[in-house]
């Protein structure tokens, strides 16, 4: 015998508020409909499920029994409308994001584990990758969001771009480092040191160049490459090599006293990072969650950056 779910939930609503009026005010339905329920249901089963003339209603055997499947119904109701409000208000779903493993390692990756602690229920599959590799990715939909150091003028047709905080890299080196003891430093004195070369097909590969062409370093010796930014940081901790990072990523690692800046001014890179999109797609509300989460951290860490101001990092 199959019975209408609605019906056994109408029941359980009646028996657990123990009465018409008050199972009415519990689903927000009339006292009218309610008993037309209950008496269709009885039609159906053959049999009253409230005993006849009591006040206040008191169920039969069969009554209590069919309101505790009422009950199963009740909750997987409720629980249903939670479900979709949570996915409205996008505390649920899947956001897939890409980035350059440096800005993911060193400064997004500890934003991410904050947005999880807010928001469990939303999941982050994160891809690696430069631009070459994942703005096909956004444009193919495989992708909802990436976090790029872009040129606006770059972005294809078809994607949209939000910078989030400006260009700016700095030349890293551990905490003790002889040229941070010894105060100013010019550019040629930083030549006789080792260097740590990011991968070659990385943007930060291409300024490490630009940065030794400027001091006028063109046999400079390279004693480690292409790792990834643990591996980096931990060459840089246990030596006295040199590498260029972006500054927001030293000044994320300034907690550990680990990694610094040398008090010297380099070029700022042609290139921003920013949230990409898919432009003409709705975004999913976990996708609009992340992305708006992203873009007040990314403000929040700009403002930290700038109260830090230049003359922390870099001495005349």
């Amino acid at each position: 015998m199959k019975l209408d779910p609605r019906h056994l939930e109408i029941l359980y609503a009646i028996v657990e508020s123990g009465g018409l009026t008050e199972g009415a005010e519990l689903l927000g339905k009339s006292q009218p409909s309610l008993s037309r329920s209950i008496s269709l249901l009885e039609s159906r089963v053959g049999t009253p499920l409230f005993e006849t003339g009591r006040r206040p209603l008191r169920p039969t055997e069969l009554g209590i029994a069919l309101a505790a499947e009422g009950k199963k119904v009740f909750l997987a109701l409720q629980d249903s409308s939670t479900v979709v409000e949570q996915f409205r208000r996008g505390k649920s779903g899947a956001v897939r994001v890409g980035g350059t493993p440096v800005f993911l390692d060193g400064v997004i990756s500890p934003m991410i584990a904050e947005f999880q602690v807010a928001n469990p229920e939303v999941r982050i599959d994160q891809t690696y990758g430069y631009a070459g590799d994942l703005l096909p990715k956004l444009e193919e939909g495989l992708l909802d969001l990436a976090i790029l150091p872009m040129r606006e003028a770059s972005i294809p047709p078809g994607l949209g771009y939000k910078q989030i905080l400006p260009g700016r890299n700095v030349i890293a080196c551990r905490s003790g480092h002889p040229l941070i003891r010894r105060g100013p430093v010019k550019l040629a004195e930083i030549a006789q040191y080792a260097w740590i070369a990011p991968p070659a097909n990385s943007p930060l590969y291409h300024d490490l160049r630009a940065v030794l062409e400027g001091i006028g370093a063109k046999d400079f010796k390279v004693s480690f490459s292409g790792g990834s930014l643990s591996a980096v940081v931990s060459i840089l901790t246990g030596s006295d090599a040199l590498t260029v990072l972006p500054f927001s990523v030293v000044f994320m690692m300034r907690r550990q006293k680990s990694l610094n800046a040398l008090p010297i001014r380099i070029g700022d890179p042609d290139r921003h990072l920013g949230v990409v999109h898919r432009e003409g797609i709705e975004m999913r509300p976990s996708v609009k969650r992340f992305a708006s989460y992203i873009q007040n951290e990314f403000k929040t860490l700009a403002a930290g950056i700038t109260r830090v101001g230049q003359d922390a990092v870099w001495r005349p």
